[in-house]
């Protein structure tokens, strides 16, 4: 162990005479520690409603969605479903029919976009779980279920046989334009309402594959989607070098983060200015830890007197508070992040705060990379502060040294 260290330590753990340098060392320490502290809550906070939010689009969108790269449809038998299912890494799959169409119930209508799915669908998707009021389809006539915000703005209940919803899309068959009924019109029950976000609650219903090829006049094999139910570490690409020889025509394969871009994109945004805003309250601590060093350097100029009696170089001296400077930075940033570590866990398993407005508890999520990131950053910004507040020391120490 070298004496520069020695000595940093030394002054690290002695208290000085005057009280006010005492003060003014603790805190900085505390300010470093509690700037670690607030990073690491702050990320975790920030992981747990970003998982939070997820969570909703996880359970409504399949893993893997395999559409036709050039039309609307995609016409699959069922031997290649069965080829696709004998892929290992594909746990489930379900044929799914997704199209614009008019509502009208009673004397209320609204657009909505269907989705006819296969009785597998729960298979890829638990959207049965999602069902808070009646139930999940049939799949023996044809009923529907509605998102809590469409049947708020038709004002549809379940089970109401005395009024059906009408589903309207335009007819693909014209073949004259004197055609006086250019639309298919069939009537549904509503056996549910799902609930999941507001934007979703508003825009889909889902019903019977065989509703939706009938109402939409396709064929039996006819589709808009394949959804996919895959293992948790598959790699898109290679899962779409091992599908396309099992199709004669070119088809794309979108993944749920393809699907939900702009959603997660707008995350990682929110999440790096809410890094960097952090990051910077840690900038504005570290400015005490800057004011120690200087406020150090004063203190102990009789001692460094010594020091450089004893042969100690300039350089050496400034070596001795940079390493007094980072020591203050790891002892903070330690207990900071054990108090930042202690109030996540609690808030875990013991929730004490709760979103506003609401019975939930506030979403945290302990993850070990925020551990890193808060590691990395604050040594990284320890190191600049306290290299600037030392750069200049040993010019000092030379003209302390000019007048022994």
């Amino acid at each position: 162990m070298s004496y520069t260290f020695k000595i940093a330590l030394r002054y690290f753990f002695s208290r000085s005479k005057q009280t006010v340098v005492n003060r003014i060392n603790f805190f900085a320490l505390f300010m470093v520690s509690i700037s670690t502290a607030a990073l690491f809550i702050v990320l975790s906070a920030f992981a747990g409603l970003k998982d939070f939010g997820l969570s909703f689009v996880n359970k409504f969108d399949p893993d893997f969605e395999i559409q036709s790269y050039e039309g609307a449809y995609i016409s699959v038998t069922d031997k290649t479903i069965e080829n696709l299912l004998e892929i290992p890494e594909i746990i489930a799959v379900a044929t799914e029919i997704e199209e614009k169409v008019f509502l009208t119930f009673k004397e209320k209508n609204q657009v909505a976009t269907l989705k006819a799915v296969s009785p597998s669908y729960t298979e890829v998707i638990p959207i049965d779980s999602l069902i808070t009021l009646g139930d999940w389809l049939s799949f023996k006539g044809p009923d529907v279920v509605l998102g809590f915000g469409v049947a708020g703005n038709l004002a549809a209940g379940v089970y109401d046989y005395n009024n059906f919803l009408n589903v309207t899309v335009p007819k693909k068959s014209n073949k004259s334009l004197l055609n006086l009924d250019p639309f298919n019109s069939s009537p549904a029950l509503i056996s549910g309402l799902y609930q999941v976000t507001e934007e979703l609650d508003k825009k889909y219903l889902f019903s019977s594959l065989e509703f939706g090829q009938e109402l939409l006049e396709l064929d039996e094999n006819q589709y808009s989607f394949l959804a996919l139910k895959t293992g948790p570490e598959i790699n898109k690409s290679e899962l779409y070098k091992r599908i396309l020889p099992l199709f004669k025509f070119p088809i794309s394969l979108s993944s749920r983060k393809d699907k939900n871009a702009a959603l997660y994109r707008m995350l990682n945004v929110e999440n790096l200015a809410i890094y960097f805003i952090f990051s910077l309250v840690m900038v504005i601590a570290l400015f005490n830890l800057i004011g120690a060093l200087i406020i150090m350097v004063l203190d102990k100029q009789r001692q460094l007197k010594i020091l450089l009696s004893l042969g100690a170089r300039p350089k050496g001296i400034q070596k001795i508070f940079f390493l007094l400077g980072m020591l203050i930075c790891v002892i903070g940033g330690i207990f900071g992040l054990m108090i930042g570590i202690i109030i996540v866990l609690i808030q875990l398993y013991f929730p004490f705060i709760s979103v506003p407005g609401t019975n939930l508890s506030y979403p945290v999520l302990f993850e070990f990379k925020n551990i890193f990131v808060v590691i990395i950053t604050l040594f990284t910004l320890g190191m600049f502060s306290t290299f600037w507040a030392t750069n200049g020391i040993s010019k000092k120490i030379v003209r302390i040294k000019q007048t022994l």
